[in-house]
């Protein structure tokens, strides 16, 4: 029952930010693509609706002018740096919501198929039709957080180093090292979903 009023509550809000205005739910306090970057939250346990929260969050980061360099989330001196910084923030959001669409995936996702699961078919397959659809969302974000990072380590930005966003530095050398991959995570997950999708479809009253 707590579970349930919990999401209710939390799909209600979400709901609220999709239909009002951004300019009329926050007035002019957040306004800026590091304020909303900020309100993206990390839990050890995830929901569903904590994910949907943080794509809503970190998708209006993205849509969003950035803030005066003044007010970075790193210490910026001139314009190579401020363009370096900006490509950098990109990339981590849509690494982030990358993030967010694979945790929702996996709570939809069916891992195996066991025989005993055959009066739930139907609805295993449909759980299944979801959580490809979130790996599907999951590639697509992965792609343009690749695209980012590739611009961030072009050579003219080689020997810029943002002190206060290391972190974000290092998921760009990881991704153009080959080290963090995503493509290759989610395709994995995508053709053992295919595997199980099939054992499913195969299952009758004979394996029953």
């Amino acid at each position: 029952m707590k579970y349930f009023l919990r999401l209710t509550a939390r799909l209600i809000i979400i709901a609220l930010f999709f239909f009002i205005p951004s300019s009329s739910l926050f007035a002019w306090k957040v306004q800026y693509a590091e304020q909303f970057y900020k309100l993206y939250h990390q839990q050890m346990y995830r929901y569903p609706e904590d994910s949907a929260e943080n794509i809503y969050y970190l998708s209006m980061a993205l849509k969003s002018p950035f803030a005066n360099p003044l007010n970075a989330l790193a210490r910026i001196e001139d314009e190579k740096e401020w363009e370096k910084y900006r490509n950098l923030f990109e990339m981590h959001v849509y690494l982030r919501i990358t993030d967010e669409y694979l945790a929702m995936a996996a709570k939809y996702d069916k891992f195996n198929a066991y025989f005993y699961n055959y009066p739930w078919k139907s609805a295993n397959l449909d759980s299944l039709r979801t959580a490809e659809s979130y790996y599907k969302l999951a590639m697509e974000t992965w792609d343009l957080a690749q695209s980012y990072s590739r611009v961030a380590r072009e050579n003219r930005f080689r020997w810029i180093n943002l002190d206060e966003i290391q972190y974000w530095e290092d998921e760009a050398f990881r991704i153009e090292q080959g080290d963090l991959d995503y493509r290759d995570i989610i395709e994995n997950h995508l053709s053992r979903l295919e595997r199980v999708r099939d054992e499913f479809k195969n299952m009758d009253y004979n394996t029953y």
